[in-house]
């Protein structure tokens, strides 16, 4: 595994550009010292329940941009991907982009999980692919809109390595592996799936439902495998799937 100091650089290197920049104030740069202080230099020093439960909350406060000191960068003006779609932002959130590289030097410097089996994985990413957009599509949610969108790489690049990263790591990396260990299998992986549902609330419930069995894909793709990055590779997959076949971000109500 990669020595501390150098995992240090992953969120370190990133919060220094968006301080010069001016998109982290010296309070984000506060949150951020804590956070990954909490969680790469507290663990084994805390009991574990505190630490674990310390780094959840401080992970579900950073992904849902509740905390001050941080500006998001506009990457795309608002424009219309798809006709039935209200215009869409791309934005950088240099909070969730900082949660996911802080737990990513977490990850990297823990003992790899046994492996697991590639064929059940590789079922459950061909399920998860065809039943969430069905899903999506049967609710309402979304219509058949294929595209591809000027500036394809530049969403690729925001969405792989700063929602989809910070997400896994976050509910698949963090929470599930601990439920997992506590509930077991079905218990861990359900109710992982059920809190990422709810996080996504905020969108619509029916798009919280549709969330919640992509996250049951996700979850079970991260056990199968033994592996965290089937979990990251399929989440990005139905990201995709959504943006270039699919009304972007949903269909207006």
């Amino acid at each position: 595994m990669p020595p501390l100091h150098l995992r240090l650089l992953l969120p370190a290197l990133p919060l220094g550009l968006g301080l010069a920049l001016g998109f982290i104030q010296p309070l984000g740069l506060l949150w951020i010292a804590l956070f990954a202080s909490w969680i790469l230099l507290a663990a084994g020093r805390l009991p574990g329940w505190l630490w674990w439960s310390g780094g959840l909350v401080g992970g579900i406060a950073l992904a849902a941009h509740l905390l001050p000191g941080f500006q998001a960068s506009v990457l795309w003006p608002a424009r219309q991907l798809s006709a039935d779609a209200p215009p869409y932002a791309l934005r950088l959130s240099w909070d969730k982009l900082l949660l996911g590289l802080s737990l990513l030097a977490w990850w990297l410097g823990r003992e790899p999980d046994p492996r697991g089996s590639l064929w059940r994985t590789g079922l459950v990413a061909l399920a998860t692919l065809l039943l969430v957009p069905l899903a999506a599509l049967g609710l309402g949610l979304v219509g058949w809109q294929p595209k591809w969108p000027q500036g394809l790489w530049l969403w690729l690049m925001v969405n792989l390595g700063v929602a989809v990263l910070a997400e896994e790591l976050l509910f698949r990396g963090w929470l599930q592996s601990a439920l997992v260990a506590r509930l077991g299998a079905a218990g861990g992986i359900g109710l992982t799936a059920l809190l990422f549902g709810a996080a996504h609330i905020p969108f619509s419930p029916l798009f919280a439902l549709v969330a919640g069995l992509a996250g049951l894909g996700y979850g079970l793709a991260r056990h199968c495998s033994g592996r965290l990055w089937p979990a990251l590779a399929l989440h990005g997959a139905v990201n995709l799937l959504h943006l270039l076949l699919l009304s972007y971000p949903l269909r207006a109500a």
